[in-house]
């Protein structure tokens, strides 16, 4: 049986934005894979920021994700790695989502979309930079058509992480 694929829309995360995901992501089982804690207000002002600035400059960026009724969900979308270890160099496409908004298919029809839009800038793969842990993500790099081409230990954390890559 085939479920109707969810409404997803993308957009250019705004000021207000920072609000809305500091809200959406005050959670400690959606910020499990992300540091264990949710983060403050001034990181996702300083993210959502950065984001913009993305967009203007490649095209592409984490954009904030709402649902039909024009709710935030959270964001997906795609950036250049920002770390000095791992895939440096390569456009990383990520997601995260409120709670309760988990398993209803949005992830996956968000990055889906994501992958349309990064392709049509001239981008030629992407990595995707999982917790070996977080089986939700693992699940949408499958469903993306994406392969496992690499293990790591974060730095930050001494978890192990994978490496999903992509062929655009």
């Amino acid at each position: 049986m085939n479920r109707a694929l969810p409404v997803v829309h993308l957009r250019v995360p705004t000021d207000e934005d920072a609000y809305a995901w500091h809200r959406v992501f005050d959670d400690p089982d959606v910020m499990e894979f992300h540091g264990g804690k949710p983060a403050e207000l001034s990181f996702y002002e300083e993210l959502t920021a950065r984001q913009r600035r993305h967009d203007a400059e490649y095209g592409f960026c984490l954009w904030t994700m709402l649902d039909g009724e024009g709710q935030v969900m959270g964001f997906t979308g795609a950036q250049p790695w920002p770390r000095d270890w791992g895939p440096k160099g390569e456009i990383e496409i990520g997601w995260r989502l409120g709670r309760r908004h988990w398993g209803k298919g949005y992830v996956t029809t968000a990055a889906r979309i994501t992958l349309e839009r990064v392709r049509a800038t001239g981008v030629p793969s992407v990595v995707a930079m999982v917790n070996s842990r977080n089986e939700r993500s693992i699940a949408v790099t499958r469903r993306l058509g994406m392969e496992l081409a690499e293990t790591f230990t974060t730095e930050t954390s001494d978890q192990l992480g994978h490496c999903y890559r992509l062929a655009l």
